[in-house]
């Protein structure tokens, strides 16, 4: 982890940049601000409001700092919805950089605790890091992972298409489209034309929302209920 450095965002929050990658792990513009309108506002909270199901299982690829997992954790128990979350990681983040990143100062000590159990949890084992969550990480690459489970939602929080090409295709996104249940959604910060065409071509039918700071569209990619021929067509 010698090309990862630590800096901090718009709101004050920390987030790492991969050199090799040129790349940061979340917007510059407020790490934990994207994390809680991406992943909770448009991927977990729309869609419990959709249905308030009482149990949703989620599909996180890009585990990263587990900002997004320790975020669904707590909102689980605010909703009282028991949450069933996987997360794929390849590339984990060393503690000794997690603690760097003064996350204690930024969350509130209900998230900050979810964070700190994400990190402890064994990989390879689902665990039950409290009352309404389960959680297992999984240490491989997301074109591997073969589920016989479905899930209600998917993070796509791979690092930027241009950056991490070989996450971004038609196959991957048909493999994410078999993996959810009819009415399931995809949500990612990714706005890019090629991606919603990609998605679209796969079956999904794409949604535009408003980005975070720095973001002018994030995305929502929905699974139909009743399956049609995919429209290729995007604007």
């Amino acid at each position: 982890m010698d090309s990862i450095v630590i800096k901090t965002t718009g709101d004050g929050s920390k987030t790492l940049f991969h050199a090799k990658l040129n790349e940061h792990y979340h917007s510059i513009h407020g790490a934990l601000t994207e994390s809680r309108h991406v992943f909770i506002q448009h991927g977990l909270s729309l869609y419990y409001s959709s249905g308030m199901r009482n149990e949703i299982s989620i599909l996180e690829i890009g585990l990263g700092t587990g900002l997004n997992a320790a975020l669904t954790m707590s909102k689980a128990d605010e909703l009282i919805t028991r949450v069933h979350y996987t997360a794929l990681e390849t590339h984990p983040v060393n503690s000794d950089i997690l603690f760097q990143m003064e996350y204690d100062k930024i969350l509130s000590t209900k998230e900050f605790e979810a964070l700190t159990l994400i990190h402890s949890a064994d990989w390879e084992k689902r665990v039950e890091t409290a009352p309404f969550f389960s959680f297992l990480k999984l240490n491989i690459p997301v074109q591997d992972f073969d589920s016989k489970e479905h899930f209600d939602i998917i993070y796509f929080d791979a690092f930027a298409p241009e950056k991490q090409p070989e996450m971004w295709t038609e196959a991957i996104f048909k493999s994410c489209f078999d993996w959810l249940i009819p009415g399931g959604i995809l949500v990612s910060y990714c706005a890019k034309g090629q991606f919603k065409r990609d998605l679209k071509s796969v079956g999904f039918d794409v949604k535009k929302y408003p980005g975070p700071p720095g973001k002018r569209e994030m995305t929502v990619a929905v699974k139909p209920i009743f399956s049609e021929s995919p429209d290729t067509n995007t604007d």
